[in-house]
């Protein structure tokens, strides 16, 4: 500033009062960086062998990417789903950097060998925490119809692609077959056999229980979803204000939910015509009977997160992992060979823990390629 706005005099010799401050940020241009490796030849002049120094481990190939670009270009196929094609474009466009699918491709086989063990690392700790969450969803492997299983909680993620959906499948993946915690699920009959405590999703039943007031208008219907949404406001204030259950509201809770029962009985009534022959054999229930006898088998499933603040309302925690799961479905496709799934599943999983345990991705995926993935505790 060298003059007044206003009268034009000079301000070359007045001292400063102040500063105001406006700050840009910017990444400077991307540049690649070439490092060459030397392996010294010697020739023996006593016995004429011609010697060769040995490379270090990692550097494989005459000319070949490094661990920075290429974790760059798992994190886009992985993390954000970018088909292989549109990645190598993004690193032309922006690094100058021509990467064919093919490196992409066999750098994420590398990462898959390497994440073996971590694989094996969280299936164990799933087994031995207290509560997980179980899902499944249906995926296209080959052009035909596979199933993608998860076991997760808010620290480790597990995937596993399977060609069935029951119980073939749930012991594959190795942790319900062995699991003495709290199974959170969806009530799918599979997961009931096996033999630790169970805590129904409250949230699928609650969507089942509007249908059936605003298809069936019945009335239990309508209570019993009012009465889950108050039950999970005082687990939830419980967990906020971190206070104790109090055990006599907690019965009165459960005395609501009985008499709620018990007029859903009436509402609901066994068939008067014993001899009406339906699908399922004599007796045909309607769907308001079925929810209801539902309730009434699995009440304690279904109350489980009344009694134990450390049980979840609901089986958010697995569908957010197999949310994203179906996302890639969408963006990138069907996969082409089970192999292709198996690394996917197995490099998303070490990507949803490393964030779920605030650690740095990218960090975490040069790491894996370099043969020693993150630690997690």
């Amino acid at each position: 500033m060298s003059c007044c706005k206003e009268c034009g005099h000079t301000l070359e010799n007045v001292e400063v009062e102040a500063y105001e401050k406006r700050q840009v940020f910017d990444i400077p241009p991307v540049n690649l960086i070439v490092t060459e490796h030397k392996s010294q030849i010697k020739t023996c002049p006593h016995c004429g062998r011609i010697n060769k120094a040995v490379f270090p481990e990692s550097v494989k190939y005459p000319v070949q990417y490094g661990p920075n670009i290429l974790a760059s270009a798992i994190y886009c196929k992985n993390h954000h789903f970018i088909p292989y094609e549109r990645i190598s474009e993004f690193f032309e466009d922006i690094m100058g950097i021509k990467i064919c699918p093919a490196t992409i491709i066999r750098a994420e086989k590398e990462c898959f060998q390497n994440l073996e063990c971590f694989e094996n690392i969280i299936r164990e700790k799933l087994m031995t925490s207290y509560v997980v969450h179980f899902d499944e969803t249906g995926m296209k492997i080959e052009g035909k119809r596979h199933w993608l299983h998860v076991a997760s909680n808010d620290k480790y993620t597990c995937y596993l692609p399977h060609s069935k959906r029951g119980a073939e499948a749930i012991d594959a993946m190795g942790i319900l077959p062995e699991f003495k915690g709290v199974a959170v699920h969806d009530g799918w009959k599979p997961y009931n056999v096996y033999d630790c405590d169970h805590a129904l999703c409250n949230a699928h039943l609650q969507r089942e229980l509007t249908g059936i007031e605003e298809n069936y208008k019945q009335q239990w219907a309508k209570e019993m979803n009012k009465l889950l949404t108050e039950m999970k406001k005082y687990t939830d204030e419980c967990k906020e204000q971190v206070k104790e259950l109090d055990f006599e509201q907690i019965k009165a809770l459960e005395e609501r939910f009985d008499a709620i029962i018990m007029k859903g009985i009436e509402e609901n009534p066994q068939s008067l015509n014993p001899e009406k022959q339906g699908k399922r054999g004599k007796n045909p229930k309607t769907k308001a009977r079925n929810l209801l006898d539902r309730f009434i088998e699995h009440k304690e499933k279904i109350l489980r997160f009344l009694k134990d603040l450390k049980v979840p309302f609901e089986n958010n925690q697995a569908e957010r992992d197999i949310r994203m799961m179906k996302l890639q479905q969408k963006i990138s496709g069907t996969f082409r060979t089970t192999q292709g799934a198996q690394a996917f599943c197995r490099m998303r999983a070490y990507i949803s823990t490393i964030r779920k345990n605030g650690l740095l991705v990218l960090e975490g995926i040069i790491a894996a390629l370099k043969g020693a993935p993150l630690t997690i505790t």
